[in-house]
């Protein structure tokens, strides 16, 4: 299917959605709705679908993990704090076990207390296919986020112990995304985890009120919240799937949402008009193509690699964005402490781009024709229609025919977890994935060699690479943050001078919010806290 009949079909799937899941105004009083990018509602079971934007709604809303972000503040990238568990550390003479102190006194939303047998069913359900309550949705949807964890056991009511796979550091990181499920509900609705995910029980700051498929969730607060400080001001919190960026505007427009999600850019100075803000910030979440460097893909060629990062007018698409995005240069911005030093720089320079390619073996004579997987909405994937479509007339120009494959947002993450070397992928060098960079293992060493190919981890392109491999080992071996960023800055810049990915755009997190939502923190991360939001 044509992608420009492809990109009307989406606007119009998107305004027919619209009608069924907005509110009256008059029923709004204490209420906040949120139109998401989103095409349905992200799984409610503790293992959110749909990428981080699901972890955001479905996730830290009425879940929580063993450990969390810190999302009270805007000025620093967000850091990791205490969750279910008070405190974590490896073993002195085994750091491959880690022992972590459970916290007191936390009820899930059905009443049941949370203890290390929680703890111990919610490992077996996502990662034990022996188990009675295995859910193979949850494996899915996990495996790639938590591949430290190698084993689990209860040393006692209030305490778990941890194997991980070697020597890693990055395990209290990847704790932020195992979310405690309560077994007694799971036993109370009958052991089915469709009917758990119609009534599910955690124990986050919010529980579900009411599900509407792809139309609407309801949230509301939950009082006896362990952390008296981020109990709910909201009388009710209500997520609208509307993925069309047009609709999610015309909603906020006709007052019946407070808060929409990466607004169309074109929109903003009419939205600032008509009184709402505009908040963005540099958040740790990158917008690249992730390409496959197989022997069968051009990409296997550094000079391909390097051309086609050449070839991209950054600053040009930023603009066009009404700049609601930061030119990317790496994975991370060039004043983190992980950039490093690298010799090489993605910037717009099509006649050394033509150069490149030519000494590759292309050029007008031998045009070069690439595929990538996009989609056309969904967790983090900002404007991409109009961005990939900006990208494609800057490869037009050097000499590279960009086929643009869309698919939904669920499916194409399907294909991520199938990795470049998937017979389904056969054919495409590269997938439109946006990722989030918040943690070492999430901005570089999810990546980087075989250990984290598809559907263990998330190197889709099949990176191998020794030198970065060994540096990976140092990193997972080193519990100092100073040397720790060290080895991080020595792997981001080979990662950049190999040009490993197609670097675009940084996000900054755009929302356009009603100047009534009160308390918004606009954290450096890709998760909101709606805990202190109120409306006046």
């Amino acid at each position: 299917m044509p992608f420009p009949r492809l990109a009307a079909l989406t606007f119009a799937a998107a305004i027919g959605l619209t009608a069924p899941t907005v509110v009256n105004p008059a029923e709004a009083q204490g209420t906040l709705r949120i139109a998401m990018t989103l095409a349905d509602i992200p799984l409610t079971d503790g293992a959110p679908d749909q990428g981080t934007e699901g972890v955001r709604f479905s996730g830290i809303t009425i879940f929580d993990g063993l450990t969390a972000w810190d999302l009270s503040q805007a000025e620093r990238p967000a850091e990791l704090r205490a969750g279910l568990a008070t405190e974590w550390a490896p073993l002195p003479d085994d750091p491959t076990r880690w022992i972590f102190k459970l916290r007191p006194g936390v009820r899930f939303h059905d009443g049941s207390p949370m203890n290390a047998d929680a703890v111990i069913f919610t490992f077996e359900r996502a990662l034990n296919s022996n188990h009675p309550a295995y859910d193979a949705s949850a494996r899915r949807q996990l495996q790639a986020f938590i591949p430290a964890v190698k084993a689990w056991r209860k040393v006692d009511d209030m305490t778990i112990e941890i194997e991980t796979n070697g020597v890693d550091s990055q395990l209290p990181f990847q704790m932020t995304r195992l979310f405690v499920v309560s077994p007694v509900h799971f036993e109370a609705v009958g052991r089915d985890w469709a009917a758990f995910r119609r009534n599910p029980s955690g124990t986050g700051p919010w529980r579900m009120a009411a599900l509407v498929p792809r139309q609407r969730m309801e949230l509301v607060p939950n009082t006896d919240y362990w952390d008296m400080a981020r109990r709910p001001k909201l009388e009710r919190l209500i997520l609208l799937p509307i993925p069309e960026v047009s609709a999610r505007t015309a909603a906020l427009l006709a007052n019946r949402v407070e808060w929409a999600e990466s607004p169309s850019p074109d929109s903003v100075p009419r939205l600032r008009q008509a009184g709402f803000n505009i908040s963005t910030n540099a958040i740790p979440h990158m917008w690249p193509y992730t390409i496959s460097v197989l022997p069968d893909s051009p990409f296997h060629d550094i000079r391909v690699r390097q051309a086609v990062n050449l070839a991209i007018d950054r600053d040009g698409l930023v603009q066009a964005l009404n700049g609601l995005a930061v030119a990317s240069v790496g994975n991370v911005t060039p004043d983190h402490p992980w950039f490093g030093t690298p010799s090489f720089r993605p910037r717009f320079d099509p006649a050394e781009a033509r150069r490149l390619l030519a000494a590759a073996g292309y050029g007008p004579q031998r045009r070069l024709p690439l595929r990538f997987a996009i989609s056309a909405s969904g967790s983090g994937q900002m404007y991409p229609l109009l961005m990939n479509e900006f990208v494609q007339e800057n490869l037009r120009q050097v000499g590279i025919d960009l086929d643009l494959q869309v698919f939904e947002w669920e499916a194409l993450r399907g294909r991520r977890r199938d990795g470049a070397q998937g017979a389904a992928n056969r054919g495409i060098q590269a997938i439109n994935n946006s990722w989030n960079s918040m943690d070492p293992y999430n901005a570089l060493l999810r990546f980087i060699g075989p250990s984290e190919l598809p559907p263990n981890g998330t190197n889709w392109g099949n990176i191998s690479d020794p030198p970065m491999e060994a540096l990976a080992d140092q990193v997972r071996q080193e519990f100092d943050p100073v040397r720790q960023a060290g080895l991080l800055a020595q792997i981001h810049t080979r990662f950049v001078d190999q040009a490993y990915f197609v670097w675009v755009v940084h996000d900054v997190g755009p929302r356009a919010i009603s100047r009534r939502v009160q308390g918004h923190v606009h954290a450096k991360s890709w998760y909101v806290d709606f805990s202190p939001l109120s409306l006046r």
